[in-house]
């Protein structure tokens, strides 16, 4: 054998080595069997064009393993009925969801409704996304603000979205507990309708008159109320379902959009660059709030006559970005309540003006992709 030939074999063989170990690396970092790994080319097949997903609802994905997934649905099979959660599985993975009805929980109201008593109309086209829990009963907390103010910031008008404007910022950060979408295959075994209480307090080892009870019934409520008009709405439990839903709603080349994080909530803030989404048309938008609830539960639901705007946020004092922020903007309020806050904020009436709002940390909204 000669010398050349000798190293030719020698570097096929270690090439082959690499490859293989490159591969085996590969096969460990993507287990095709995670919720993860499923989210993902579910996320492929709906959604047709090539734009990033969204990293965001991708760490969303159910930490179970695939035995766990498959262990629930066979118990639930086998009963004939969702078994509590969950006998036999290890669930440490998923998170504290006792935690959430514990009666030393105290929430801030989402949304910053301004006094305990305050409810959202028929009318409202952004339902309150966080009516908690206090000892015994569902309450709101009272915000920082006088009683009967509208926190600054919370609504504004669309000429105030443009480069340079200073304008206060309202608390923008997601006080939810940290949670994870459940798999699709076990969210469609849960029962979730008020018709069927007993069996998800059941599920959720949810006692009478609890703290738990009271945020799944909150959290029914909200998803059981009619539409509004021009509305389109579903609650989901599954990242799966909230792509089918928007794709229904908006075709399926969407992509989807978040504010970056919370910095500048509560403080004045400078727009940086400004630019409306789909060309600054009227869409009809799908946004995503969450819900409290045992796993994590998002209120999608889509209004007519909607321009979407992304803008950077920046520091007022050293111009410095430390955000970037999407929000929208309903140019239809006709059908609002005269009482709407945001007409308390702005002085006006419903259909004499514009009302535009933020999307708060971890609320997601889907448009219609931009190329």
């Amino acid at each position: 054998m000669s010398l050349l030939f000798f190293f030719f074999l020698l570097f096929c063989s270690l090439n082959l080595q690499v490859t293989l170990a490159t591969a085996a690396d590969l096969k460990a970092k993507e287990n095709p069997f995670t919720p993860k790994a499923y989210l993902t080319r579910y996320w492929n097949k709906k959604i047709n064009n090539n734009l990033p997903k969204s990293p965001f609802l991708v760490s969303k994905a159910s930490p179970l393993k695939a035995v766990d997934v498959a262990s629930f649905v066979k118990l639930a099979a086998a009963q004939n009925k969702p078994p509590s959660l969950f006998p036999g599985i290890s669930f440490n993975v998923y998170g504290p969801y006792e935690d959430i009805g514990k009666n030393d929980i105290n929430f801030m109201t989402y949304g910053g409704n301004s006094n305990e008593s305050s409810t959202q109309t028929s009318e409202d086209p952004e339902p309150s996304t966080n009516s908690l829990v206090n000892k015994k009963k569902l309450v709101t907390k009272k915000m920082e603000f006088s009683d009967h103010s509208v926190e600054p910031g919370k609504y504004f008008r669309e000429s105030r979205l443009k480069q340079g404007t200073v304008m206060p910022m309202p608390n923008i950060t997601d006080k939810m507990p940290k949670r994870s979408f459940l798999p699709r295959s076990v969210v469609s075994k849960l029962p979730f309708s008020s018709s069927k209480l007993s069996a998800i307090k059941e599920v959720f080892h949810a006692s009478d008159n609890s703290a738990l009870e009271c945020i799944i019934k909150e959290a029914l409520k909200d998803c059981e109320r009619k539409p509004n008009q021009g509305e389109t709405k579903r609650c989901v439990g599954s990242a799966e379902d909230m792509i089918d839903f928007a794709t229904s709603v908006l075709g399926r080349d969407v992509t989807l959009r978040k504010t970056e994080n919370n910095k500048g909530a509560m403080q004045k803030i400078l727009i940086g660059s400004v630019k409306a989404v789909s060309g600054g048309k009227a869409t009809k938008p799908v946004s995503c709030h969450q819900k409290l609830y045992p796993y994590l539960l998002y209120y999608c639901h889509s209004v007519p006559k909607v321009r979407v705007y992304k803008a950077d946020i920046l520091d007022p004092k050293t111009k410095k970005k430390i955000n970037h922020g999407v929000a929208i903007c309903h140019l239809d309020t006709s059908t609002w309540s005269a009482g709407h806050e945001a007409f308390q904020a702005l002085g006006s009436g419903p259909g004499r003006i514009e009302v535009c709002h933020w999307i708060f940390e971890n609320d997601l909204i889907w448009t219609i992709a931009d190329h």
